[in-house]
């Protein structure tokens, strides 16, 4: 394994993104906002208020805005929220479901077939895109499109990709107004922006911190089942896409039923797993007394346990804050490999391969 880049040395960093990706993540509060006057404008038929179930489908950086969505309006909604990864669609979709087809290409072909599959099982559909595919079917449909900016990677658009979605909520009156909540969101990140910036030395940034700890090591990402889940699952989404690195994520309490047991042997695999706990005030009692007596048995065995904790007041803003940081933590691995995170060409191989047939 090369020595790794220097985090001190910001021209290092600033050479091994040449695709921006560190622009995009300072731009995203004011990406948020923008999405939020996106979604406002949308124009959306009076019935869709009418459903008894929501479905966000969607793969990769296009669905987890819909796993963010769940988990926001899991405690506002009486009716359930299904995060669809997949060509086929569940069984119960009708036309009392609300769907958001959500592609930020408009091409990705799980989705556009979830889609007519929507459309024949008679869903109220809303199409979440920048444009390809996706776009010319919705319109031709008649059906509502959400329409994006291009420019940046699925990964870096989830502002884009989820406050939209949750505007339109607003707008048929399924949740309350998001004006307070979204001011939070804003605030929260334009200040942790300023904790987690390049320029600012490893002993001042978090994310340089936890990213060396990564260096060379297995990430594994624990959170809370119900309220952080999402989040570890976007740390262990980001350092794949944006390190070229594996990772590994699970919840509380399951993992107290199984992966705990799971750190006798290998020894020396073990000492190569670094893990981060993702934590917030208002985890279960009884799953923020689980996540500290973990702590104490796998302490000796492992490389490290670094405990990360959300900011802000609204729901958004706790998600938000702790995917924030994990984003940063990805990119800032990728330059330690000497890595451009932008590229993914393992997903790009793999698409070319399947146009083959």
């Amino acid at each position: 394994m090369k020595n790794p880049i220097d985090l001190n040395k910001v021209e290092k960093i600033l050479a091994n993104d040449p695709g921006g990706m560190l622009k995009a993540l300072w731009n995203l509060p004011e990406q948020c906002e923008e999405a939020l006057t996106i979604g406002r404008g949308v124009q959306v038929p009076p019935d869709y208020k009418a459903v008894s179930n929501i479905v966000i489908t969607g793969l990769g950086g296009s669905a987890i805005g819909g796993d963010f969505l769940r988990l926001y309006v899991n405690d506002k909604l009486g009716i359930p929220v299904v995060v669809n990864r997949d060509y086929i669609l569940p069984k119960f979709i009708d036309n009392k479901t609300l769907l958001f087809a959500v592609s930020y290409s408009g091409n990705t072909e799980e989705t556009l077939s979830a889609y007519s599959q929507a459309r024949e099982m008679g869903a109220k559909i809303i199409a979440l895109t920048n444009g390809g595919k996706l776009r010319a079917m919705a319109e031709q449909d008649g059906a509502p499109v959400i329409v994006v900016p291009a420019g940046i990677s699925p990964r870096a658009a989830t502002g884009f990709l989820l406050i939209p979605t949750l505007a339109v909520l607003e707008s048929l009156g399924l949740i309350a107004d998001l004006t307070e909540e979204m001011n939070d969101l804003t605030a929260t990140l334009r200040n942790l922006r300023e904790q987690l910036d390049f320029s600012l030395p490893i002993q001042r940034n978090l994310a340089k911190q936890i990213a060396q700890r990564f260096f060379g090591k297995i990430p594994v990402i624990w959170a809370a089942s119900g309220n952080t889940e999402v989040v570890a699952t976007r740390w262990k989404g980001q350092i794949n896409e944006n390190a070229k690195a594996p990772a590994y994520w699970n919840v509380f309490p399951e993992l107290n039923h199984n992966e705990i047991v799971g750190f006798e042997e290998p020894v020396e695999l073990l000492e190569q797993l670094e893990i981060v706990i993702l934590r917030d005030k208002d985890d279960h009692p009884r799953v923020q007394r689980r996540m500290d007596i973990s702590q104490e048995i796998i302490k000796d065995v492992v490389s490290g346990v670094t405990e990360v904790w959300s900011s802000g007041e609204g729901r958004l803003s706790k998600l938000f804050s702790l995917a924030y940081i994990g984003d940063h933590v990805s990119v800032y691995l990728a330059a330690m490999y000497g890595i451009d995170p932008t590229p993914v060409k393992n997903i790009d191989f793999l698409k070319n391969k399947l146009a083959q047939g």
